[in-house]
């Protein structure tokens, strides 16, 4: 390869050595053999780790589902007083491994720093359970919140969908949703790095081989949660939607040294077409979900900055 084409000299030399170490936990290359050490490897932290020395409190739910019940966890600030803001929050993993604890650190400081509660839903996982599954887990853990608001202590015009990588694309799905069958009123839509496209753009063939997730790792999560589904539906694909109108506010952010780079700016623009709001990032020298794995460095920090001061506005101020 001519290292002066070589796409690992556009990331951020920060970030570049932290790649050696993410390798050992999340290699740059998944395919489907590798899903059940995914699954152990990027399984949460133990409990008492996520709480140690926090003012926060977990409690555990069941609640109804398409198939059953589906477990999830309403985090609040140990002191909460009346009702507050809250994210319905939907964990990251490429659709096929991770768990509603899964990169939820920053979250937890939101918890703490803003006084706002985070719902976190144990979603069904490709392959397993293709599409519509997870889809409609999380549709129905929205819905279920919203309708709950009062008990659990959230204020139901302060509701923000967000996630991360898959996470995004699914909080990305059921806002779409929610605006097409009148569901819950939605405050804003939080998209970290989201995984919105099945398809291939000019960024997933640019970062092959390198950084986290990458052009294989991205077939083998469509693959899995698509198999032979046709056409790709918009819920399990929202940048396949024709129409972004009428959505609620978005702060999408996105490496500009990883594949969902250009979908991510693609359904920016989209919103903007339909008259709609979006904050947009493009962290130069960010691999995906650098934030997770590289909290420390500057870019990592400047991200997680960025993004608590969008929520701030969507819900405390």
């Amino acid at each position: 390869m001519n290292v002066m084409s070589d796409p690992r000299r556009v990331f951020d030399p920060e970030l570049r050595a932290a790649l050696a170490v993410v390798g050992g936990v999340f290699p740059p290359t998944i395919t489907p053999e590798l899903i059940p050490f995914m699954r152990q490897s990027y399984a949460s932290a133990p409990r008492a780790d996520l709480l140690s020395g926090r003012e926060i409190e977990i409690v555990d739910l069941l609640i109804p589902g398409p198939d059953g019940g589906i477990d999830a966890s309403i985090i609040s600030p140990t002191h909460a007083s009346g009702p507050c803001g809250a994210v319905y929050l939907l964990h990251s993993g490429g659709m096929m491994f991770g768990d509603r604890f899964s990169g939820i650190d920053d979250a937890l400081d939101w918890v703490e720093d803003l006084g706002v509660r985070v719902l976190t839903i144990e979603y069904r996982l490709a392959p397993e359970h293709p599409h519509p599954a997870p889809f409609n887990d999380c549709y129905a853990g929205l819905v279920w919140m919203a309708d709950h608001a009062d008990d659990l202590g959230i204020r139901p015009d302060r509701i923000v969908v967000g996630g991360a990588s898959a996470g995004g694309g699914l909080a990305a799905a059921v806002t779409l949703a929610a605006r097409d069958r009148n569901g819950p009123r939605i405050r804003g839509q939080l998209l970290d790095y989201p995984m919105l496209d099945d398809r291939p753009t000019p960024s997933t063939a640019i970062f092959d081989g390198i950084g986290v997730w990458d052009r294989v790792s991205n077939e083998t999560g469509w693959a899995a949660l698509l198999r032979s589904i046709r056409p790709v539906p918009t819920y399990a694909a929202p940048a396949r939607s024709d129409d972004l109108g009428g959505l609620p506010p978005a702060f999408i952010d996105v490496g500009a040294a990883e594949i969902f780079r250009d979908e991510a700016v693609d359904y920016a623009r989209g919103i903007w077409a339909a008259g709609g709001e979006a904050e947009l990032h493009v962290w130069p020298g960010a691999f995906h979900a650098c934030d997770i794995f590289a909290p420390h460095a500057g870019i990592s920090r400047r991200m997680i900055a960025a993004r608590r001061a969008w929520l701030r506005r969507m819900l405390v101020d």
